[in-house]
């Protein structure tokens, strides 16, 4: 594996495992990722929330071929993070992005109670087709693999915060790129069950930064300039989170620049 970007607020976060047991219920309010019981599951979340996310894959890797299935997540969530914010070549990214969704849906195959391989799956798959563009995607099946995927997360788990937030972006960017008409008849896209899933995601967890910054993207897609004030409000609450980890911590850099283009 090629040498990946680091984080750049390496040090900013100091979890240990003690204090990450102590604060996981917030950590993991938007995946529902349970305690994991097995020491290099643990130790890899620890990387992953610190910003270590080539250490977080690494580790979650030795802890699945130890045979704990759970590690490929923080695994592949390390990975998924890393090629959204700071993988810096394209060709790359899209790479993380079909390696992740390949070793979920095997973990998911595998494992299928495991909510999160899912998941995983599904965000992986939609940032790939973001990156070769939606409507090429969708020309490819890949939206309904998303979607189905997202499905699947959220009737194993209806409060998983971050599969409602995807599920919102898919419906707006199925619109965005196709079309009511032709998103509603072909791809199941709807306007209002987009935005639906935004409303249940910041009900679930009012201080989820990306579900302000993608319910604010979908805003604008979905009802264009006459949503401007509401969802530069999206972004500027989000801006003003103070990031508890190096996921959120690149979230809020993220709601900063949007708001400031």
């Amino acid at each position: 594996m090629a040498q990946w970007t680091p984080f750049p607020q390496a040090g900013a976060f100091k979890h240990s495992i003690s204090s990450l047991k102590k604060n996981w219920s917030h950590l993991h309010a938007s995946d529902q990722e349970p305690l994991p019981q097995h020491a290099l599951v643990l130790e890899a979340w620890m990387h992953f929330h610190n910003g270590d996310f080539a250490k977080a894959r690494a580790v979650g890797m030795e802890a699945a071929d130890a045979g704990q299935l759970a590690g490929l997540t923080p695994a592949n969530k390390a990975t998924c993070i890393y090629a959204t914010y700071l993988e810096p070549d394209e060709k790359n990214r899209l790479e993380l992005f079909l390696a992740v969704a390949q070793q979920a849906e095997q973990q998911a195959k595998a494992a299928p109670h495991l909510v999160n391989a899912w998941y995983l799956q599904a965000y992986a798959l939609g940032r790939y087709s973001q990156g070769i563009s939606v409507a090429k995607a969708l020309a490819q099946g890949l939206g309904s693999r998303v979607k189905e995927s997202l499905e699947k997360t959220l009737q194993l788990c209806p409060v998983h915060v971050e599969a409602h937030i995807s599920l919102g972006a898919f419906h707006a960017e199925v619109i965005d790129k196709v079309g009511a008409l032709i998103g509603g008849m072909t791809y199941g896209a709807r306007k209002d069950v987009g935005l639906r899933h935004f409303s249940q995601a910041l009900q679930l967890n009012s201080g989820s930064a990306i579900a302000m910054i993608e319910y604010a993207n979908a805003l604008l897609m979905l009802e264009g300039d006459s949503r401007h004030e509401d969802a530069a409000a999206l972004l500027v609450k989000a801006s003003a989170i103070e990031a508890q980890d190096a996921m959120e911590w690149l979230d809020v850099e993220m709601a900063r620049s949007e708001l400031a283009n």
